[in-house]
């Protein structure tokens, strides 16, 4: 009997297209999909919803949406004087102050 070469190719095989294992290996490569497509979607829904506003501390979900409802968009935030920031509701004067700095240091 004749050793095999370390170099030689694998010989490819097929498997019947009733075969039990064929479906299993077909199941698992349409669930890492699903999966991959899921966690890619996610990624970019959240990298889309970014904005500097989330790196302000004091600035969470309900002020960021106040500002952005206000404002219109997150430029328009960092563009707005310290009188502007505080007649959004939730905006205290001291908080107003920490925005602008955060927005205009940059």
């Amino acid at each position: 009997m004749e050793a095999q070469s370390d170099h030689a190719p694998p010989r490819p095989f097929a498997l019947r297209h009733n075969d039990p294992v064929l479906y299993f290996v077909q199941r698992l490569r349409d669930e890492a999909h699903r999966f991959a497509i899921g966690t890619h979607r996610a990624k970019r829904a959240k990298a889309v919803s970014a904005s500097p506003l989330d790196d302000i501390p004091g600035v969470g979900p309900g002020r960021k949406r106040a500002l952005l409802a206000h404002f219109g968009s997150a430029k328009a935030v960092a563009r707005a004087g310290l009188t502007d920031l505080q007649a959004v509701d939730g905006i205290s004067e001291a908080l107003a102050q920490v925005i602008h700095d955060h927005l205009n240091a940059r």
